[in-house]
């Protein structure tokens, strides 16, 4: 007579551990994760492991690249070069090659092991990938490994005068596909910095929008990615390069604000050229700068130059991360500097809970990733530091795979995604 309600609870139980499964594997489908911030939602991740331990699985990869992996499902996908082809692979969560497709012939490498044109990384909706290339080429595949799109933005948009290389990676939001090509010699009459939106189900131009600047020298040259921000209903692009910060419209690409501060006129350095990306959370954005550069906070929702207004600009510190980009989490920023040491900061205020603290001097190029309470660092050498989030600085563990990387980590579905130079590593608690 209780057959029922067992079997009706033994339904509820299954719901709520698939509803649990659901949560736990979380995409990462561009990028710095679901959100542009560098915060996975995930639990009960490792925190320690080595070239052995905790290790799922590890494939070989036919080259190296700086672009992070991206994460639907049980998919994954990530740029390479393989020689001179610059391809696309897409990898299962279980380790197994599904497919790769060369998208373009023509690899160029910057200071030697510093970059190469697989460094923008991918993206995708879970039906579609697209990727773009240093070279200029921007493709759509889908899922299964079948082009639908595919064209070179230099024929369209005027070719690429960058010192080290395009490297910004665009952003997905909605039906448009985000680009920022800051770079050049900034005349107008030869080449115009541009932010372009392009429909992703056809690559046809949706809207460009010119994007001038007082900038010299290399400081033309950006290699910083786009991002979006969001609160609530709120949201706009945000291009980052060439002294500046600037808002657009998403629609329209119409600049809504722009703020300098980043390379100040009384002591303008002519080659801080912008590499780190903004980064964003409720009521304020993070822009830093690079090399001896102030960073800057700043309130959204401005209009015009906002660079001296005292309602819009929250805050400056006087350190900037050079390559990775900030963190913000529960009320507290944090920056992982080029030389791997760490400082945290009040959101509302600047000031410093901690400063440089050292962690691994090494270079750290890839940007720090924040989950279920701790950062993941990582440096160039394979070297993963875990520090505890918080106001306190407290290092947990320290990982080594012993390979070189310079891409930033992807987490979905319990594992951990690094993509060294040699592999694409799965961490994972495997006990």
């Amino acid at each position: 007579m209780h057959t029922p309600r067992i079997a009706f609870t033994a339904l509820l139980l299954s719901c709520f551990a698939l509803c649990l499964s659901d949560v736990r594997a979380e995409n990462w489908p561009q990028w710095r994760g679901a959100k542009l911030n560098n915060i996975s939602n995930e639990k009960n991740l490792p925190i320690k492991w080595s070239a052995t331990e905790n290790v799922a699985w590890k494939l070989p990869l036919p080259g190296p690249a700086g672009a992070s992996p991206v994460v639907w499902g049980d998919r994954i996908f990530l740029t390479s070069v393989d020689g001179q082809d610059l391809i696309l692979m897409c990898v299962g969560t279980d380790g197994k090659e599904l497919w790769r497709k060369t998208v373009s012939r023509g690899n160029k490498t910057a200071r030697g092991d510093e970059g190469n044109s697989a460094s923008p990384s991918p993206c995708t909706d879970g039906e579609h990938v697209w990727v773009f290339m240093g070279n200029g080429t921007v493709a759509c595949y889908d899922v299964e490994g079948n082009e639908v799109w595919k064209f070179n933005m230099q024929d369209r948009y005027g070719k690429f005068n960058i010192q080290f290389g395009m490297t910004s990676t665009p952003v997905l939001e909605g039906d448009g596909l985000y680009f920022q090509l800051i770079h050049g010699d900034g005349d107008a009459a030869t080449q115009e910095a541009l932010v372009v939106c392009l429909d992703k189900r056809t690559g046809e131009e949706v809207w460009k929008q010119p994007r001038p600047s007082k900038a010299y020298a290399e400081n033309e040259h950006a290699y910083a990615s786009p991002t979006i921000y969001r609160d609530g209903d709120e949201a706009f692009l945000l291009t980052h390069g060439a002294d500046l910060i600037v808002a657009h419209d998403l629609k329209t690409g119409k600049e809504l604000w722009r703020s300098g501060g980043l390379n100040p006129e009384e002591r303008y350095d002519r080659t801080l050229r912008l590499v780190a990306s903004p980064t964003t959370a409720e009521g304020i954005i993070v822009a830093p700068s690079a090399k001896r550069s102030p960073l800057i906070a700043v309130r959204p929702g401005g209009s015009g130059d906002i660079t001296n207004s005292s309602s819009y600009q929250l805050w400056t510190h006087d350190r900037t991360p050079d390559v990775p980009t900030p963190i913000i989490h529960d009320g507290l920023v944090y920056l992982c500097m080029e030389n791997g040491n760490l400082s945290c900061l009040n959101a509302e205020t600047g000031e410093p809970y901690y400063k440089e603290r050292r962690t691994h001097r090494q270079r750290h190029r890839a940007s720090p990733i924040y989950a279920d309470g701790y950062l993941y660092l990582t440096a160039r050498d394979g070297r993963i530091t875990v520090a505890k989030a918080g106001k306190t600085f407290e290092v947990a563990e320290v990982n080594e795979i012993g390979e070189t990387i310079s891409a930033s980590p992807a987490i979905s579905g319990g594992t951990i995604y690094l993509r060294s130079f040699d592999h694409l590593w799965a961490i994972r608690k495997m006990d």
